[in-house]
């Protein structure tokens, strides 16, 4: 395992961190996995009715040898894409370690996408291969969404591999082990994973090797990961707090994991904490307050850490938390473009108050500011501004910009390339802690899933009865924030329940499952601007006066 020494001070700590992923020769599967003791285990994979799969770094090391040999042979490359669209599982992490292993880049695919979701991000990164469940295959066959005669080939777990395709078993059963791992520098670009704005399609972040250096100090100072954690991030892995540290925090340290196999349920959440002795736990608000809402009670836990990310936290979590689990729950803040950066951290060297509503203060290796809203300078200590890091004291720091998005790259650093710009508003106090106050491009945050409006107006508007719409987050007591939708009928076309039931229909089938209107408000017209841009902001004004109304009445 790879923690610092017990005389190592945080700051010594980023310059090693820093040195180690940086170096010339740096080998991605050497610091994810081979330098890490054979015997040890990586993952104890839980299975919804408790069995658990323990699978050790020898056992790692071994499979993904053969599955990168199985890439090598479909002729994939060093830098190459291979997208996965699967859930948690012991196929998933070998297929990740492959990749990694062969110097591709994998392209993380979220399975409760539809069709043309997963489409959109496959044709933009070019993916050679696919892997994918047997459950998520049909999303791959040819149709109005799916390209027919797609380049990239598809390996199947379980299930009929189908036209075009190869089982992942076969596939591994013909290959032997010992494929050696590329070298291919700090530089080399380990994922491409997309991330969604309010005004144009997904944006591709390409996160090179050197970012793990972020990654793990993270997971020491923030998460407070020490050797003898059993650490379990409840993320999805098909976005990037999941990915990045439910997955690459536990393979920088080599600390043991769990890795649930089942979908989110209360009680069972409880029973997997109590079983596996989890002692550090990270996972999304919405987690922990439908933890709260369920009649689920905890057993004996030994939970040492609790973390969220994602969206703020609630102070009513916390009053829940140090009863139910033993512990606060410590609030941490990142992108997908920076890993996490500002955090309540666990290390006891940093730690500090706990102050309801704050994100804490910045990470060792990131320097945090808060500009005004209409210039590049420092905002008043309490003033609303734009939260920004300062990347000539910011050396954890790795994002140079968007895939093949030069203009939108543009907008996330300032004119003289000083400071990246979060797109998110936020204060910071006298003590310098960070306090979120609202997201600038109107980014979706539900459940810890980043939603994009344009991506689901975009699908709404080609349904036959929508004229035009628009998508605004409102607040929500389990997930933090819901979707809702304003429709403008086509001429002919009348509000009804009917067609709210089939705009959000018609969501869950052509975007994603998680991601449809909750409720659909149907209006003759949109608030715009004098050059025709809709005012979200104004129907999320409106619509939380009519919720504080509905409020007042019901209390009355």
């Amino acid at each position: 395992m790879d923690f610092a020494a017990a005389n190592t001070t945080p700051s010594q700590r980023i310059t090693q961190l820093l040195a180690q992923y940086g170096a010339p020769r740096v080998c991605a599967a050497h610091l994810l996995c081979d330098r890490h003791h054979p015997e040890s285990i990586a993952y104890r994979v839980v299975a919804s009715d408790l069995s658990v799969d323990a699978f050790t770094y020898g056992d790692l090391k071994l499979q993904s040898e053969r599955f990168a040999a199985a890439l090598a042979a479909q002729g994939v490359r060093p830098g190459d894409r291979v997208a996965t669209l699967m859930g948690k599982s012991k196929e998933f992490l070998i297929t990740l370690m492959g990749i990694w292993r062969l110097g591709a880049v994998h392209v993380p695919l979220f399975t409760a996408f539809a069709p043309a979701a997963v489409a959109l991000r496959l044709t933009g990164s070019q993916a050679k291969v696919v892997v994918c469940d047997a459950g998520q295959r049909g999303k791959l066959d040819p149709g109005p969404d799916m390209p027919a005669g797609a380049p990239w080939a598809i390996i199947t777990v379980g299930g009929a591999a189908g036209a075009r395709g190869t089982g992942f078993q076969q596939a591994l059963d013909e290959q032997a082990p010992g494929f050696e791992a590329a070298t291919l520098g700090p530089d080399s670009p380990l994922i491409q994973i997309y991330t969604s704005g309010t005004t144009g399609r997904p944006k591709g972040v390409v996160v090179p090797v050197r970012a793990l250096a972020s990654f793990h100090a993270y997971a020491e100072l923030s998460l407070g990961l020490r050797p003898d954690d059993t650490y379990w991030c409840a993320a999805d892995p098909g976005w990037a707090y999941g990915l990045y540290f439910g997955v690459l925090g536990s393979f920088t340290t080599g600390v043991s994991s769990v890795l649930l196999k089942a979908g989110f349920d209360a009680a069972l959440t409880y029973k997997v904490l109590e079983q596996c002795g989890v002692t550090n736990f990270a996972a999304a608000p919405t987690v922990y307050r439908s933890m709260l809402a369920s009649d689920a009670k905890p057993g004996a836990l030994r939970i040492r850490c609790a973390s969220s990310a994602g969206e703020p936290l609630t102070p009513e979590v916390n009053q829940w938390a140090i009863g139910a689990l033993g512990v606060p729950v410590y609030d941490h803040y990142g992108q997908t473009e920076t890993g996490m950066s500002i955090c309540n951290h666990h290390d006891p060297r940093l730690a500090g108050a706990v102050k309801p509503g704050c994100m804490g203060t910045p990470m060792p290796g990131w320097s945090a500011a808060v500009l005004a809203k209409d210039a590049d300078v420092p905002a008043a200590v309490g003033e609303v501004g734009r939260v920004v890091f300062d990347l000539q004291a910011s050396p954890l720091a790795w994002f140079s910009g968007y895939e093949s998005e030069p203009e939108k790259s543009a907008e996330k650093f300032t004119a003289d390339g000083r400071w990246y710009v979060t797109g998110d508003l936020g204060q910071v106090d006298a003590d310098g802690y960070f306090q979120f106050s609202s997201r600038e491009d109107d980014v979706i945050i539900m459940a810890g899933y980043r939603i994009g409006p344009f991506e689901i107006e975009s699908v709404l508007t080609v349904h036959p009865a929508v004229a035009e719409c628009a998508v605004i987050a409102v607040p929500d007591a389990v997930r933090g924030e819901v979707i809702e939708a304003y429709v403008v009928p086509r001429q002919g076309n009348g509000a009804s329940d009917a067609l709210e039931k089939d705009l959000q229909r018609w969501v869950k089938e052509r975007y994603a499952a998680h991601a449809y209107p909750r409720k659909v408000h149907f209006a003759q017209q949109l608030p715009k601007t004098p050059s025709g841009k809709v005012q979200r902001f104004v129907l999320r004004e409106q619509r939380r006066q009519a919720l504080e109304r509905e409020a007042a009445q019901a209390a009355a």
